[in-house]
């Protein structure tokens, strides 16, 4: 019998759910990743879960290194962000969220297209009723956009798979080795949901609508489940060379413009990203383990930085910079936790972002990349300056914005405070593992793809170069936090080139089928009056009516008695005259 799938007890635990008390959801929403994260540790290598449908062999559970990190990490991100949404009551984002993370685990375990393509779409719808789950009007109308984009990425892999089988691929999901127009396709499927510009505005549009819980899973799967897939399929594209080193960049520019906390995070999930995308195209053994071990360590700094930011938004109801400050005294333990995941995101040493984005960067140098290099090196000063800098010194500083003359802090920032316990316990286990590899990064090397990992981050070299780049992040925005002040608006995008065309072509379709359809009733209503008249004086042509005035008057077209008589009298005549002359 072959082992348990980890994906059993999250669809299990959400079918169930509309049977469990509300206490007893909670339990199971936290339980069921625990025991999916048992299951993958204990996994022996190899395949299972696997059957015959119309002659391809279709695997559910492909268990190797690759697969396995992604799963480990997926698992424990789903029991942090689990805990830290304890306090959710509603059934229409328990259930989404732990069908959303099971997902995620049955993209990394599938080991063919088609149980792919499956696991796929269930992220998809998931991860946009989470979206929609944020209830207001604008995250209904960014879960449609969410949706719309991820079923066309999903209507893209379909094709995809199609004209592999077509072509003879079969349904193996290995590394592509044709460069034909399926294959291609797929690659572009993979970009949407890797958030590749310019088709990346879907995410800082939808994540900061999702409840603050939300977010944090959101945070994890969709994107990093897309690096999954650049990693066992596009190993060595070097167009993804550039596009990621372009994320890399264009993603801190757009971070740093921000006001809303959620947004700017959103940003850096392209930016960090890139990395990982550079690091695929580079396709070397240390630059794919360096795209692995980023988007572990991505993983456990995002969510612990969208927890943080959450818990100001559960605490005080803002989500924009422009509208806090002064919350070091009011939320200090917060602040600490938010200030570890920024320095992992910002590579400081300690700290996992250290370990995993040098095996990037030193990919990059070591296949003579220098122009990817230095791209990859001055998105990280700024990471720093923007997310390291920028927000926790509006937010929390006390110098921020949002104030107003009385230095501080209207009733609702005067009343904010630590998050619940279940939250800052949540916060401790992303924030305790960012820790531990930055200091022992051998515990992430092992379960990397490539083995051995010969390779040592903690050179003088790149020590002083991460503390030089910090520097130089730190500097950058002491001359500029005037300019960096936060004002309320909304930063246009990539995104404005074909949603507003969109919008305006869908207003256009709308208003010319509403005058067509008016047009045509109208038509209807005077054709049926028509007939009615017809109907009431036969005689007439139906085109004929043209006198409303009369169309009602029964007796208006009534011929006289004698006049009917006559006609009668005369026809009986011609038929009797016919008769006598036919004998």
């Amino acid at each position: 019998m072959p082992p348990m799938h980890p994906v059993v007890p999250m669809v299990l635990a959400a079918a169930l759910l509309p049977l469990l008390p509300a206490v007893l959801r909670r339990i199971a929403c936290v339980a069921a990743p625990v025991l999916s994260l048992s299951i993958i540790a204990t996994a022996a290598a190899g395949n299972s879960w696997s059957f015959d449908f119309i002659g391809q062999q279709i695997t559910l559970m492909r268990c190797d290194p690759l697969s396995r990190v992604f799963g480990l990490v997926f698992a424990v991100a789903a029991i942090a962000a689990s805990l830290y949404g304890w306090h959710r009551r509603r059934l229409s984002e328990q259930i989404p969220a732990l069908v959303y993370a099971g997902g995620g685990m049955s993209v990394v375990f599938a080991g063919d297209l088609l149980s792919l393509l499956i696991a796929w779409e269930a992220m998809a719808v998931s991860s946009a009723l989470l979206v929609f789950a944020g209830r207001k009007p604008a995250a209904v109308a960014a879960g449609f956009r969410y949706l719309l984009i991820h079923l066309a990425a999903g209507g893209l892999m379909l094709i995809a798979i199609t004209g592999l089988i077509s072509a003879g691929h079969g349904l193996a999901f290995d590394h592509f080795t044709s460069d034909g127009w399926p294959a291609f396709t797929f690659l572009c499927a993979l970009c949407i949901n890797a958030a590749v510009p310019p088709l990346h505005g879907w995410l800082p549009d939808a994540y900061p609508a999702s409840t603050v819980s939300g977010s944090v899973f959101l945070s994890t799967f969709t994107t990093k489940a897309a690096v999954y897939c650049l990693v066992r399929g596009f190993a060595g594209n070097e167009a993804l060379i550039w596009f990621g080193a372009v994320m890399a960049v264009y993603g801190v520019v757009f971070a740093t413009l921000e006001d809303d906390m959620r947004r700017l995070l959103s940003y850096h999930i392209v930016s960090q990203v890139g990395y990982m995308v550079c690091g695929v195209g580079i396709g070397t053994a240390l630059a794919l383990n360096g795209a692995v071990a980023h988007a572990v360590c991505h993983i456990l700094y995002k969510s612990l930085l969208f927890m943080a930011v959450g818990a100001v938004i559960y605490s005080t109801g803002r989500n924009r910079l422009s509208e806090l400050g002064g919350l070091y005294s009011r939320m200090p333990l917060t602040l600490i936790f938010y200030m570890i995941g920024v320095l992992s995101i910002s590579g400081a040493p300690l700290l996992n972002g250290f370990v995993s984005k040098s095996l990037i960067v030193s990919g990059a140098g070591d296949a003579s990349y220098a122009g990817a290099a230095f791209l990859l090196t001055l998105a990280s000063v700024g990471t720093f300056l923007s997310v390291g800098l920028k927000l926790p010194y509006f937010a929390w500083g006390p110098t921020g914005r949002g104030r107003g003359d009385d230095g501080g802090a209207g009733e609702d920032l005067a009343r904010a405070g630590e998050p619940p316990l279940h939250m800052l316990a949540a916060m401790a286990i992303p924030a305790a593992l960012c820790v531990v590899i930055g200091l022992v990064p051998e515990l992430l090397y092992r379960f990397l793809p490539n083995q051995p990992v010969a390779y040592q981050p903690y050179s003088a070299h790149h020590v002083f170069e991460m503390l030089l780049v910090m520097a130089l992040g730190a500097a950058a925005f002491w001359q500029l936090r005037g300019k960096l002040t936060p004002h309320a608006g909304e930063t246009l995008d990539l995104d404005q080139l074909y949603r507003r065309p969109a919008g305006w072509l869908a207003n256009g379709v709308s208003v010319a089928f509403d005058r067509t359809a008016d047009r045509l009733a109208g038509h209807f209503a005077r054709g049926r009056d028509r007939l009615v008249d017809w109907t009431r004086d036969p005689t007439r042509l139906p085109g004929s009516f043209g006198d409303e005035r009369d169309w009602f008057d029964e007796n208006a077209r009534r011929p006289p008695i004698g006049t009917g008589l006559s006609w009668m009298l005369a026809t009986l005549a011609l038929v009797a005259a016919a008769l006598f002359f036919a004998s």
